[in-house]
């Protein structure tokens, strides 16, 4: 089966029910999506299927053929994609076990919601469980990122100097 990871095309030889979680981890190569817990409930194997957020780990790979997967490397070679960066300056990682799920949620957000309110931040990254708690450290960042994000599309638009 042929799968479009970070825009890349990937032939995989595996089985049907095998989660796309194993196929990114132990056929790909790409080990920043996490395995937390096995069941959806904890948000560390987050990764966007054509743009929205799914759990990696109780997706099967076959269901996803024709679709763009976007995993944690996929959205900048070089960790400088806006959200990345706001994590970086807000300093959110403690043991960062969670946080390429956490960032993963986070870009989904603001795609849909470029300034969110803290119910939004809270409600779109309920899903997504930090051992550590650094949950106002991350809700500052995701608005760090959001005001970054502004000025990018702004720059763009050539409303910056």
């Amino acid at each position: 089966m042929k799968l479009d990871i970070n825009g890349q095309e990937h032939e995989v030889d595996v089985p049907a029910d095998m989660p796309l979680l194993w196929v990114l981890r132990d056929v790909v190569g790409l080990t920043g999506t996490k395995f937390g817990c096995g069941m959806a409930q904890c948000g560390a194997c987050t990764v966007h299927v054509d743009g929205t957020p799914i759990r990696s780990c109780v997706t099967p790979a076959v269901a996803l053929a024709g679709k763009k997967i976007t995993t944690i490397e996929g959205l900048s070679a070089d960790a400088n994609h806006a959200v990345q960066r706001a994590w970086i300056e807000t300093d959110v990682v403690q043991c960062g076990y969670c946080q390429s799920g956490q960032i993963m949620s986070a870009v989904a957000l603001l795609a849909q919601k470029p300034k969110p309110t803290d119910a939004d931040i809270d409600a779109a990254m309920s899903g997504n469980i930090c051992r550590c708690g650094t949950y106002q450290r991350i809700r500052s960042a995701v608005r760090r990122a959001s005001e970054l994000l502004a000025f990018e599309s702004n720059r763009e638009a050539g409303h910056v100097a």
